[in-house]
């Protein structure tokens, strides 16, 4: 074993929530976000979502964050460090990360591609049909930019806390923030006409705010509360290992109540935008049928957008990609981090041997997955209904399996073996005021992990809203 290495910390609470928020904002706040919205009656899911944001996401932030200050650990070793005989939702919580970063990485690529793309003026090559799958389904272009996004994840992370996760996180989460809220603001000012109608994109941004409560039952609006709960619980970085490790981070002097309520505004914010950004733009161009999810619609209908938008179309494309390029790196770099810091309290590693086994760790699994396209592929019927190849495998026992697992025991954990009065102290640290504590308390104990099961028990095919 080698001598253990000093712990490293954020500068102060801005960096922290900048790094924090910038790996809850990722790919699901802009490729799941938006269709959501769009399918659960506008309005009503961004109300649920709101509600959720503050009680169920909330509770979650809080608990990791103060777990982590107060161990001062990763969580391989956190949860152990509060109870013995429950150290193995830290065992978990380092597998999942471990699951996720090397398809998460490749579609980083695809990403990374996609902006290559734009940025050459080839746009209109990418809205042809077939041309996503023709590249997923190639040999060697997929690997190579995932190489490249990987590179760009493991320079980051071999850098450290602050002098990389911390500084990159203060540049990139601003120009993140400036390019989502421009295209959102130029999302509404288009028209088009087509077959004699005319849609513009302040009536896709009325699909997306209003609430349509037309038609909907108490099944529906079950439907809604399910799908912005798991919206909510995979955007927010928890039960993955992450923000205990960003937490363990964290100064004493930091406040925890206003930093996790900027956390929470943050991500909230970036996924409305990211909402606002993507509804009126495939409404005006292509109607309310025009809303996928995943990368069908990152990859497929929204360049097809861009190129009926004509010349501008190739601008508004290349600013796109590099609005999402910057949101899956700030999260890929949160993946890896929780990772290397597993190892490095477990093991004693440095932080470069840590990072570069993560990283060589990461391209062996990432290659898998980028073969499980062409020379691997074969299709698997998951218990939730979801056809799967290799990503989706990795995403379903990871995000959809052991996310729910980790955040289920953890509530246990808090709630009913070493109380709330352990993160309750640990926020209040200070003299600090803690106004939602009876809320936190309750929500931990009983209304949230009860809330976590029937996500589960959705995943699992068993429970339909």
């Amino acid at each position: 074993m080698e001598k253990k290495q000093k712990r490293s910390s954020f500068t102060g609470s801005l960096g922290f929530v900048l790094a924090a928020a910038g790996s809850a904002v990722g790919l699901g706040n802009i490729w799941r976000f938006p269709y959501l919205a769009a399918k659960d009656g506008g309005g009503v899911f961004l109300l649920c979502y709101l509600l959720l944001a503050v009680t169920f996401g909330f509770t979650l932030l809080t608990t990791e964050i103060a777990i982590g200050r107060k161990t001062r650990q990763s969580p391989l070793t956190a949860y152990k460090q509060l109870h013995p005989k429950w150290g193995w939702i830290g065992v978990v919580a380092c597998i999942i990360p471990v699951l996720i970063l090397p398809y998460y990485s490749v579609i980083g690529g695809w990403v990374v591609k996609y902006l290559a793309v734009f940025l050459t003026g080839q746009g209109s090559a990418a809205a042809a049909d077939g041309y996503f799958t023709g590249f997923i389904t190639g040999f060697t272009s997929p690997i190579l930019w995932f190489l490249v996004y990987l590179a760009a994840t493991t320079v980051v992370v071999y850098n450290g806390v602050e002098k990389g996760i911390e500084k990159i996180s203060k540049i990139l989460m601003p120009v993140l923030l400036f390019l989502i809220l421009g295209i959102a603001v130029f999302s509404l000012t288009l028209r088009h006409t087509d077959g004699g109608v005319t849609r513009t994109g302040l009536q896709g941004l009325l699909v997306y705010v209003v609430p349509n409560f037309s038609g909907m039952t108490f099944s529906g609006f079950m439907t809604v509360l399910m799908d912005a709960m798991g919206q909510l619980f995979y955007s927010i970085s928890v039960a993955m290992g992450i923000m205990i490790t960003y937490g363990s981070y964290v100064k004493d002097e930091t406040n925890l109540v206003k930093s996790v309520n900027q956390i929470e505004i943050f991500d909230t914010v970036i996924a409305f935008l990211a909402g606002m950004m993507i509804v009126p733009a495939v409404y005006t161009f292509m109607g309310t049928e025009g809303m996928d999810t995943g990368p069908s619609l990152m990859f497929q209908a929204l360049p097809k957008v861009f190129d009926a938008m004509g010349d501008v179309g190739g601008i508004v494309g290349t600013v796109f990609f590099v609005t999402v390029a910057f949101a899956a790196l700030t999260s890929s770099i949160s993946i890896m981090e929780a990772i290397v810091s597993c190892a490095m309290d477990q093991f004693g590693f440095t932080r470069k041997k840590a990072t570069v086994a993560t990283a060589l760790l990461a391209l062996v699994m990432g290659l898998v997955v980028c073969l499980g396209y062409n020379g691997l592929y074969f299709e698997l019927l998951l218990p939730n209904g979801t056809v799967a190849q290799v990503l989706d495998v990795l995403d379903y026992v990871s995000n959809y399996l052991l996310m729910p697992v980790v955040a289920i025991a953890t509530c246990l954990l808090v709630g009913w073996v070493v109380k709330p009065k352990t993160v309750v102290d640990e926020v209040m640290q200070g003299g600090v005021h803690f106004g939602r504590k009876w809320l936190y308390v309750g929500m931990v104990k009983v209304v949230t992990p009860v809330m976590l099961v029937l996500l589960l028990l959705q995943s699992l095919g068993i429970f339909q809203a």
